[in-house]
C-alpha cells in the first residue's frame, strides 16, 4: 500500500497514458476501407470513389474514375450520387480524415454503404497504386 501511495503520480501518468493510447480506436468516426479492400471493389465494379479534398488537390493527382466533391460541398451535392445508392462508396482525401466525416455524412443520407480510405491518397501512392492527374 506504501508504494501505491508513494507514487501515486507515477501511476496516473501511466493510466492516463494507456488511456490516450486506446481511445483513437474507442472513437472511430465510421467504416474503414483498406487499400487491398478498396482496389477489390474498385476492381469488381462494385464501388464509387468520391474525392473530398479541394479541386487543385483533386487536380494535383487522384484515383482513377474518382468524383470530386469537396468536403464542404458534399451535402449540397448528394443529388449528384444518388444514383450509386445501390454501390459501395469509397470516401477518399490525403490522409484519411477528411473522408471518414464524408463516409459519417454519406451513412446519415442513406449510402449505407460508405467506407473511408484508411491512410487515404498518401497511403494509395506508398503503395505504388497508380493516380491520375
Amino acid at each position: 500500500m506504501k508504494f501505491l501511495l508513494d507514487n501515486i503520480w507515477l501511476i496516473g501518468i501511466a493510466l492516463l497514458s494507456g488511456g490516450a493510447l486506446v481511445l483513437p480506436n474507442l472513437q472511430r468516426r465510421g467504416q474503414k476501407a483498406t487499400i487491398l479492400q478498396a482496389t477489390q471493389l474498385i476492381n469488381q465494379g462494385k464501388a464509387v470513389i468520391v474525392d473530398v479534398r479541394e479541386p487543385d488537390a483533386f487536380a494535383a493527382g487522384h484515383l482513377r474514375d474518382a468524383k470530386n466533391i469537396p468536403l464542404k460541398d458534399l451535402s449540397n451535392r448528394l443529388g449528384e450520387l444518388d444514383k450509386f445508392k445501390s454501390k459501395s462508396i469509397i470516401a477518399v482525401c490525403q490522409a484519411g480524415v477528411q473522408s471518414a466525416k464524408a463516409a459519417s455524412q454519406l451513412k446519415k443520407a442513406g449510402f449505407n454503404e460508405a467506407v473511408s480510405l484508411d491512410g487515404g491518397v498518401t497511403a494509395w501512392q506508398a503503395q505504388g497504386l497508380p493516380i491520375t492527374k
